[in-house]
């Protein structure tokens, strides 16, 4: 029996139902994927306050594409091609750092902040440094949020700046720091990573922390939002307060901004439902409580901000069936640990979270190889917005897919 290729795979997928087994476990969709999207779109990188200083850098591994970003010496964010031009060497090898310069540790060829070869020892005459400059990557900054496009053209940027700005702006991103940052890998294909977050169908049976400040709102699918008065009155309180609120999504579905009130009272993800952050707010709306905005962006960052700090998530492909998962709390630059917030207090929520869904999502990986298994519909109450996350991906890898065949 011929193995199906992606575009049928896809086209084979019933309307709100889930997806074929083989989209999750085939190396070729696999491959597809990282070609039509991850190496075609934006990728969130981290933030601008990570890279204080000129030559702080930070790396990021997209697929195949090893990336390193630096700010230069005239405070502008680059991104690179982490591949030294000599024999490939990765210049810069750990996660996050400081340099005076790029220099590869294979054989010392050195690189300044713009990408220029300004060394190379014992090469000969007639070696030429300007003819190996280090190959740039398409950046992309708003509200501190550093994304990179390996693609030769990038898609545009703007609109997704231009559409989120207004939402982050007033928790002053400009003014904050990581407090604490956790790396973690599940074992599960990187949509199963993201349909998982993009659902609290499994909340009640698996997350208890998370559901003493969280609760499910078909508002953030874009569902039942104005059937709904005491939703429409927290966004209204909080949009008169200057805090834009109401649901904002991309044309293709690629990205979307809106905030939510929390349950119980809560005004922060905490055991307690207290702010973990003491002495700080992150606006300056007047409200008590304004709840907690979410914004996500495909294929791989989602985002909460709610008054005292904030959470942001970048997930990262390894392979087929392993996905990185990186965490990082964001409380104002001049908290103290210890004075203004208990790092405990601050992260429990998410870290059993993440662990909690680490687990789901191996399971599902494990369920999704088995010759028993066949996909099933989703949830018309619980489960909009992990359809949307699949009609979304269908959509687009038709569309590119499509698109191939017709240029062929």
């Amino acid at each position: 029996m011929s193995q199906k290729s992606t575009l049928e795979l896809i086209q084979a997928r019933r309307p709100r139902w889930a997806l074929d087994p083989e989209v999750y476990n085939s190396d070729t969709v696999y491959q597809d994927d990282l070609r039509h999207i991850w190496y075609a779109s934006w990728i969130f990188a981290g933030h601008t306050f990570e890279l204080k200083k000129p030559g702080s850098y930070l790396t990021l591994q997209i697929g195949d594409c090893p990336v390193v970003v630096v700010r230069d010496s005239d405070g502008e964010i680059r991104a690179y091609h982490n591949a030294c031009q000599h024999r490939g060497h990765r210049i810069c090898t750990q996660e996050r750092g400081n340099a005076a310069r790029l220099v590869c540790p294979y054989h010392r060829w050195t690189y300044d902040y713009k990408g220029q070869l300004v060394f190379a020892p014992n090469m000969g005459e007639g070696f030429n440094t300007q003819d190996f400059s280090l190959r740039p990557v398409h950046v992309g900054v708003t509200s501190s949020y550093i994304y990179v496009c390996v693609a030769d053209q990038a898609p545009d940027f703007s609109a997704f700046a231009r559409d989120v700005e207004p939402f982050i702006a007033p928790h002053q991103p400009e003014k904050m720091k990581v407090a604490h940052m956790t790396t973690a890998v599940e074992q599960g294909n990187w949509k199963l990573v993201f349909e998982n977050n993009r659902e609290c169908y499994h909340c009640d049976s698996n997350h208890p922390e998370l559901l003493r400040s969280y609760q499910e709102n078909n508002a953030v699918a874009g569902l039942d939002g104005d059937e709904d008065p005491e939703l429409q009155a927290f966004l209204e309180r909080c949009e008169q307060a200057g805090l834009p609120s109401r649901l904002v999504i991309d044309a293709d579905g690629q990205y979307r901004m809106t905030r939510i009130p929390l349950s119980h009272g809560a005004s922060s993800y905490t055991m307690d439902g207290l702010p973990a952050v003491k002495n700080h707010r992150l606006d300056d709306s007047g409200l008590d409580n304004i709840g907690a905005l979410l914004y996500f962006h495909y294929p791989n960052t989602w985002n909460h901000w709610m008054g005292d700090h904030a959470v942001s998530f970048q997930m990262l492909p390894l392979d087929k069936n392993r996905t990185q998962l990186v965490t990082k709390w964001l409380v104002p630059e001049d908290a103290v640990e210890g004075v203004d917030y208990d790092l405990q207090h601050l992260t429990h929520v998410w870290e059993m979270t993440n662990a909690q869904d680490a687990a789901l999502v191996g399971e599902c990986q494990i369920g999704t190889q088995s010759p028993g298994y066949r996909p099933g519909p989703y949830s018309e109450i619980e489960e909009n917005g992990v359809c949307q996350f699949v009609d979304w991906y269908c959509q687009t890898m038709q569309r590119k897919l499509e698109g191939l065949i017709a240029v062929a």
